[in-house]
């Protein structure tokens, strides 16, 4: 259960967050942590809690008798998961989806290759289980169900290949398969060929076919990249 000082903390976090992804507080521009707790009625203890959040996404830094300064953008943790959800929320968001989008198709086909040679029975199952639940709600504007699905299915091939580091990704892509989904950047019933790629490719990981499911991601990839070409040119 969420607590008011949380819900405060949360409110701050994310009207902060969202102003600096979406470039109304500019690089160098010193935030005055009075004025903040002025502003949003709040004490400056929360306020300071809340620049903590922000400095460890690397958004602002505090420096004495200079105060807490935005970063360029170039400096920011473009890999944390609340941070894409920022930047998915504003303006630049086509461009944020496309270059999420490119970065999993340089990954996700190499790790869906190893899935196919590391891949428990258990992750196959799963994985089998997933798909068929992406075609169960891939009609009739399911699109929260098959969003759930979706990621669970990423997720899975992620953590099937082995590899510690394309498994940490797994929030990454859920952030990017959730900004599609809830700023309207997909079809309102999900391409059915998308959908049977993902079947087929949960068949290829389970028969340890590591050049099919390379192949079949890729494919995807390509789909993905085409619903933006469509959706948010």
């Amino acid at each position: 259960m969420t607590t008011p000082a949380q819900g405060l903390h949360t409110h701050v976090l994310d009207t902060l967050g969202l102003e600096i992804a979406a470039g109304e507080h500019p690089p160098g521009q010193v935030l005055r942590t009075d004025e903040l707790a002025q502003r949003f009625d709040v004490s400056r203890t929360v306020v300071r809690e809340v620049i903590r959040v922000l400095e460890s996404m690397h958004l602002v830094e505090s420096r004495r008798r200079v105060g807490v300064t935005v970063r360029p953008t170039e400096a920011w943790n473009v890999y944390d998961p609340q941070v894409i959800r920022w930047r998915l929320a504003g303006a630049d968001r086509p461009r944020q989806l496309r270059s999420l989008t490119v970065l999993r198709s340089a990954i996700e086909p190499v790790a869906a290759s190893l899935a196919a040679r590391h891949a428990t029975p258990e992750q196959c199952a799963e994985l089998t289980e997933r798909a068929l639940g992406m075609v169960a709600t891939s009609r009739g504007q399911q699109l929260e169900g098959y969003l759930e699905h979706d990621i669970a299915f990423h997720r899975i091939v992620l953590n099937a290949s082995g590899n510690e580091m394309f498994a940490r990704l797994g929030d990454v892509v859920a952030e990017v398969l959730a900004g599609r989904t809830h700023h309207q950047v997909m079809f309102e019933d999900p391409d059915p060929a998308a959908v049977t790629l993902h079947v087929r490719l949960a068949e290829a990981v389970r028969a340890g076919d590591a050049d099919e499911a390379e192949r079949l991601t890729k494919e995807i990839a390509v789909g993905a990249l085409h619903e933006l070409d469509v959706l948010a040119p």
